[in-house]
């Protein structure tokens, strides 16, 4: 191949009468800051601001999108794309650690990705970032690594410097409810405070039939100051962590449970699972019971607190068991089931739904609850937003199928704007223009279609991608009750 590679500046974009509208719309949120405020970025690539190692470690092997699609081809096995068993669980024999050989087989699987939304994010951060001239293949493999490296090398590719690139405006990372937010405070006395800010995620806390509930208890203590091993303290240690979370600059919690269900209840009730939990005596449905009580207590902490709380139920975490025993979590196997939201949701919206200091943003993988369920309730609770399209939804047609379900009933007002949800830090900035691209198409058939008048696709577009988030996610204030 002897021409560049140039993307089409109009890719994404509907075809025939309607591009010439969806470009027009477009071109009012192309170059609009970046509001990033639900993602796994973690602060201490921004804190230390090191040159990124290589081209795999950047691209390919913390992206379980990328890497999920490579294995299930037989393409390469997850030692053979650099994924490491976690401590104790095996030998690193066998894992690849040469990072040109994983680079060469990502490039060498580049056809695999056709039609989806990991080739759109490559193209974007490959052409458009990184300046690289060729098509991924197996014959440009070690010319493309030569030329990533030569550019990851500069003062301008660090990871300050693209975050001031990619115009990002604030951007939200994700940290347990027992992180030291050292690389936050460092952050903050760098200046960037309010640019970088965390999230707290307690799961591995609220869910006590974890094998690792115990040392979470433990860990929790020690970060909270305060003994966690009786129901009392442990509530009393998370409203301490999460005041924490709260001077370190954070807008919101964030809860990936397999239900939605959030029913309370009783203290003593409550406290007997806790008491069985800690003896190693709790029944899976007394585990289930307890993380949906634990998620209206976390309703109630965020009338006291103001933090934005997150719900994305319905992942089967870790579908392959031993897999995940070996190399963790976030290594492709976490699969959607059905998910229902109506009666899972009574309880806290009924208690908080109306309440003036609760923000409740609710994503989903299942997509048939859009129309039937998510859009109805966001459609009438003032404290509940709907998320963005999430995960496998996050892609140019999961993303027209959101709109087309949930605007007659939510209308877009009652969503959160774009939400990127990346680990991959490249990726941010091809992720919102891909959102972008596609709100602008579904805005355009609304305005041939005399349903909607330009100027308001317009003002619509820029809310959705900027002003929306914004919105959803505030900076904490003082409860009123």
């Amino acid at each position: 191949m002897t021409d560049a590679w140039v993307l089409n500046p109009d890719r994404a974009l509907p075809a025939g009468e309607l591009r010439p509208i969806a470009k027009e719309i477009y071109s009012a949120t192309a170059g609009l800051p970046l509001v990033s405020m639900h993602g796994h970025v973690d602060a201490a690539v921004l804190a230390e601001d090191a040159p990124f190692p290589d081209p795999a470690q950047l691209l390919v092997v913390p992206d379980h999108y990328l890497v999920r699609m490579v294995v299930s081809q037989g393409g390469a096995t997850l030692p053979q794309m650099g994924v490491h068993p976690v401590s104790g669980a095996g030998s690193d024999a066998g894992v690849e650690t040469d990072a040109r050989a994983i680079w060469r087989r990502f490039c060498e699987n580049w056809h695999l990705f056709r039609g989806t939304p990991t080739r759109y994010w490559l193209e974007h951060e490959l052409v458009e970032v990184f300046g690289v001239t060729r098509r991924p293949s197996a014959e440009t493999a070690d010319a493309i690594y030569d030329e990533l490296t030569a550019t990851l090398a500069r003062p301008d590719f660090r990871p300050r410097a693209l975050f001031e690139r990619f115009g990002l405006e604030i951007l939200a990372t994700t940290d347990p409810a027992t992180a030291d937010l050292a690389h936050h405070r460092a952050l903050a006395a760098d200046g960037w405070g309010e640019r970088v800010v965390p999230t707290f995620r307690p799961d591995p806390l609220l869910h006590v039939d974890r094998p690792d509930w115990r040392t979470q208890l433990d860990a929790l203590s020690e970060a909270a100051g305060t003994d966690a091993h009786d129901y009392d303290g442990y509530l009393a240690a998370l409203r301490r962590r999460r005041r924490a979370f709260v001077e370190a600059g954070a807008r919101a919690t964030d809860h990936g449970h397999l239900l939605a269900d959030t029913t309370e209840l009783d203290a003593a009730e409550a406290g007997r699972i806790f008491r069985a939990a800690l003896a190693g005596e709790v029944s899976p449905a007394e585990a289930q019971a307890f993380s949906g009580h634990m998620l209206f207590q976390m309703a109630r902490m965020s009338t006291e607190d103001g933090l934005v709380m997150q719900l994305h139920p319905g992942s089967l975490r870790d579908h392959d068991r031993g897999l995940a025993a070996t190399f963790g979590q976030d290594k492709g196997y976490d699969i959607p089931v059905a998910t229902e939201y109506t009666r899972a949701l009574r309880p806290v919206l009924e208690a908080f739904g109306h309440h003036p200091s609760f923000r409740f943003v609710v994503f989903t993988l299942d997509e048939t609850s859009f129309s039937r369920e998510l859009a109805p309730l966001a459609g009438v609770y003032p404290a509940m937003r709907l998320g963005a399209p999430w995960w496998f939804l996050d892609s140019p047609d999961g993303m027209r199928r959101f709109r087309e379900a949930i605007t007659e009933t939510a209308g877009f007002y009652n969503t959160s704007g774009f939400v990127d949800d990346t680990r991959a830090y490249a990726s941010i900035p091809a992720r919102h223009d891909l959102a972008r691209r596609i709100d602008a198409g579904y805005l355009a058939r609304l305005v041939a279609e005399h349903r909607m008048e330009l100027d308001e696709a317009v003002e619509t577009a820029v809310d959705l991608a900027y002003h929306l988030p914004k919105a959803a996610y505030p900076a904490p204030a003082p409860a009123t009750v």
